[in-house]
């Protein structure tokens, strides 16, 4: 049980469809007494372990607490990951969300596997800050951007860390896939890359605004295009050995009846590294995946039958939408070729804080999500 560091006394925590007839046994099993604010505090108690067990749990319990002003006690936090408990970017997201949200945070370190988040009203902010390491600055921004928009309030963010890294969306994915994706369920930001930020140091450093926004059900329901963009940028890297690549890259896209415009573009940075993007956007659909150089392969690693198989929305990109779309107006529709863990994790999680209905259908060659938000009218 996480301890209070200000006055020693453990969480005692709500045990869903536990019945109680002792009403002093009830107040005892069922409320944290918040003593420093002479209130008594209902937490929402959150298994970190489930599903996937990452940190998309905490990225979605963290901005659903802001949001909706509920407090949370994360538990069990990446327990079965090689390095269990809460990372570097983890921990930036949290402590910058503590500022914005004016929250009262307890178990906010590396290592801890044990949150309690409780947050006050969203403000606007002007913030400059540095994960430290080359930890992800866009899964970081997952986290703000939602947060900072639904709640009606401006942030102007310089941050420092890792815009390229693995397993996390590339910079050049959150500015010209999420962005777009965002942009049609309301959600308002925009994105300047000032410096490249690679494994091992990061050093990157990015400058983000984010807008006052008013969420809108949207529908993903049928890609049309050929036309596809890829991006590549490279540092302290052979020209040769990446013009090399990308033309295997485009005659593999060609092959399969896509046409390429491509881009690429020698960009410093701190470490060596290179960055790829490639993405197709029509009226319906919104598609991309990302990659790294494998500095040991000499390869970008393309999974391609996922980007030409994917339906209306790629599978990272699901995991993204569900928050938006679990408080906005009216129902949001998109079609995937799997349900992933991190979609399955993500979509029970929201829906056991915000209280949103979701439904998910079997089509020809995958699935269709539902989700009817509750309006974000009702957030309080």
């Amino acid at each position: 049980m996480l301890q209070d560091g200000l006055n020693g006394k453990a969480g005692i925590f709500l045990l869903a469809g536990h019945s109680y007839s002792n009403v002093k046994e009830f107040i005892l099993k069922n409320y944290h007494k918040e003593q420093l604010s002479k209130i008594i505090t209902d937490f929402l108690k959150i298994n970190g372990a489930y599903g996937e067990g990452g940190g998309q749990i905490i990225r979605s319990a963290i901005i659903l607490s802001c949001i909706t002003k509920q407090p949370i006690h994360i538990e069990n936090i990446r327990k079965n990951r090689k390095v269990p408990g809460i990372r570097p970017q983890h921990l930036t997201a949290i402590i910058i969300l503590q500022k914005i949200s004016n929250a009262k945070v307890i178990g906010a370190e590396i290592g801890s596997t044990e949150l309690k988040f409780i947050p006050n009203g969203v403000e606007s902010l002007e913030l400059v800050e540095d994960v430290g390491t080359a930890g992800s600055i866009s899964l970081i921004l997952q986290v703000l951007i939602p947060v900072v928009a639904i709640s009606q309030k401006r942030l102007n963010l310089t941050i420092k860390g890792g815009t390229d890294v693995l397993w996390s969306p590339t910079i050049d994915y959150t500015q010209h896939v999420l962005r777009e994706a965002y942009s049609r369920m309301g959600i308002k930001f925009s994105l300047r890359l000032i410096k490249r930020g690679y494994y091992p140091k990061g050093l990157g450093e990015v400058c983000l605004q984010v807008y006052p926004s008013h969420l809108v059900s949207t529908s993903f329901t049928k890609r049309t295009t050929n036309d596809v963009k890829l991006i590549c940028t490279f540092s302290k890297i052979s020209e040769e050995k990446i013009n090399n690549q990308i033309v295997e890259i485009k005659k593999e896209l060609t092959s399969r009846n896509f046409v390429v415009e491509a881009e690429i573009k020698n960009q410093e940075a701190i470490d060596a590294g290179a960055s790829l993007l490639i993405y197709s956007i029509d009226e319906n659909s919104i598609v991309g995946i990302d990659s790294l150089f494998d500095k040991k392969t000499q390869r970008f690693d393309i999974k391609f039958d996922k980007f030409v198989n994917s339906l209306t929305i790629d599978d990272n990109l699901a995991d993204m939408l569900v928050v938006p779309a679990s408080l906005g107006d009216g129902k949001t529709k998109f079609q995937v070729r799997e349900i992933t863990k991190h979609l399955e994790t993500n979509l029970f999680v929201t829906s056991k804080i915000t209280g949103c209905k979701y439904g998910i259908g079997k089509i020809d060659d995958g699935f269709e999500i539902i989700i009817e938000g509750i309006s974000d009218s009702s957030i309080k």
